[in-house]
């Protein structure tokens, strides 16, 4: 799920905890795996937040989230 959100008034964290929430809410499971643009991330974004994995991508657009499920390879 690709979520926007540039609010300056709110923390990054508390952003990407609102899109989890949604996606939770929508799709009935929590994601797993927030990809995020390294300048919305900023200096000192977590390796993870609650039971989220985060991490940087160019890719993704500045100020979107991209939200999932990370695919775990079984053995």
């Amino acid at each position: 799920m690709l979520w926007f959100d540039d609010d300056p008034r709110r923390g990054i964290l508390e952003r990407i905890g609102r899109a989890a929430s949604f996606y939770a809410e929508k799709y009935g499971q929590a994601p797993t795996l927030c990809l995020l643009h390294p300048t919305t991330a900023g200096a000192g974004l977590p390796e993870r937040h609650d039971n989220l994995v985060l991490r940087t991508s160019p890719g993704v657009l500045r100020g979107h989230f991209w939200l999932g499920v990370e695919d775990v390879p079984t053995a």
